[in-house]
């Protein structure tokens, strides 16, 4: 079987101005990606003790803090990768690392419940930088080889879900919250520092455009007008939420429907790992069958599964292993489509790649967020809320899917000249 982080064939390989391997690119990528994810799961197990310290007096506000961040992502994706367009892709991404251990720091320094959302969404809006990745990833790549690198990218960014839950709880045993994002600050910085030695350039200097308001809203035209990116974008942003939703959610869940707190993180991690594996497989796989029919057959299996657990939820047969099995097979279905939705919606967008990963970072964050948050404020006590969330966020975004591909799901891709070089 191939390494899947064997060099790229010559015609894949960067360009002769980078100095970066494959793999070290593959691991450098998902790190910067992973910027995002830290800043959510590691601190899940503190939201209570925030909540408590800061003298909120709804539980359910505690996902605010979450919301708050993810809100600031999907502003920020307006326009770092706009401004990457124009002036590179490396100085927006070591700015953007600069701004999110700034804010990081503020919210390690307030004292107020209102105050730390409102610092959230800065540390939203600079891990949202981390968008000028995958501008990064299309430069230099296209197809299903792009769809190859971006599974790769997933895999080691789920490894922090896996232990960043566990990472939060053993900074509360030895220190207060506030130290949750003291560390938050200092991942970043070491990221940046390796950014900044070893990330080269990888926009060419003749294809930097001027930002121009006609430019800019040509683009936007493009991504919304674009039927496999404006559907693909809608498929993720409704997937996402449920996602959402389920971060929000999961640390209430097993601490007042399984009476389990402590066993969280290490259930959180377990789910992470089936998406991991799913995206390792996708990236194996993905090139030989294509990502029509992995991330249409994923998304059919999602519903399925989905489709179980509320019916599970509802007769109250809910237990312990049920959802954490359950969670486990959605989680990895989500990986398996969202991770081939994304790269089909970017394909299209070669010429204007960093303003069309904005947008769509926009489109599917933002809104992903608003879903989120609607379906987490609907916990009462059950695992039926989320569970329904999942399962109306799979229908949708099944019509969306079918919109994009006509009514046939499953149908063959033809590459287009992009992905020939």
């Amino acid at each position: 079987m191939e390494d899947p982080l064997r060099p790229a064939p010559a015609t894949e390989r960067n360009p002769p101005h980078t100095t970066i391997g494959f793999a070290e690119f593959v691991v450098l990528a998902a790190a910067l990606l992973a910027t995002q994810a830290f800043a959510v799961d590691a601190m899940l197990p503190a939201l209570p003790t925030i909540v408590r310290e800061l003298g909120v007096a709804n539980a359910n506000h505690g996902q605010w803090v979450v919301t708050a961040y993810v809100v600031g992502v999907g502003l920020g994706q307006l326009f770092w990768g706009v401004l990457s367009d124009r002036f590179g892709r490396r100085p927006i991404l070591l700015g953007g690392l600069v701004l999110y251990v700034f804010a990081a720091a503020a919210c390690a320094l307030t004292h107020s419940f209102t105050a730390l959302l409102g610092w959230r969404v800065l540390h939203g809006l600079a891990a949202a930088s981390a968008v000028v990745t995958r501008s990064v990833i299309r430069d230099l790549y296209s197809g299903r080889t792009m769809a190859r690198v971006m599974s790769l990218t997933f895999v080691i960014f789920l490894m922090v879900p896996t232990v960043a839950p566990s990472i939060g709880q053993l900074i509360l045993l030895l220190a207060p919250w506030r130290f949750v994002f003291i560390v938050f600050a200092a991942f970043a910085a070491i990221i940046a520092a390796w950014a900044m030695l070893r990330l080269p350039e990888t926009l060419h200097s003749e294809f930097r455009l001027m930002l121009t308001v006609r430019h800019i809203a040509g683009a936007a035209v493009t991504v919304i007008t674009d039927r496999t990116s404006i559907c693909y974008t809608l498929a993720v942003a409704v997937m996402f939420g449920a996602l959402i939703a389920y971060v929000g959610m999961v640390q209430q869940i097993f601490a007042a429907v399984f009476h389990r707190a402590s066993w969280m993180p290490s259930m959180f991690a377990l789910c992470a790992i089936f998406m991991g594996l799913a995206s390792l497989l996708n990236s194996r796989i993905v090139e030989r069958l294509g990502m029509r029919r992995i991330s249409h057959a994923a998304l059919l299996v999602y519903i399925g599964v989905t489709l179980g657990h509320v019916l599970v939820a509802a007769l109250g047969l809910e237990q312990l292993w049920t959802f954490v099995v359950l969670q486990s097979v959605t989680m990895a279905c989500f990986s398996l489509a969202v991770s081939n939705f994304g790269a089909m919606a970017l394909d299209p967008l070669g010429a204007i790649a960093g303003i069309g990963a904005s947008l769509q970072g926009f489109i599917t964050t933002f809104g992903g967020a608003l879903i989120g948050a609607a379906i987490g404020r609907n916990f009462n006590g059950t695992t039926l809320p989320l569970a329904i969330g999942a399962l109306g966020a799979g229908i949708v975004s099944l019509v969306c899917v079918m919109f994009a591909e006509r009514g046939r799901l499953f149908r063959p891709h033809h590459p287009t000249i992009s992905e020939g070089h």
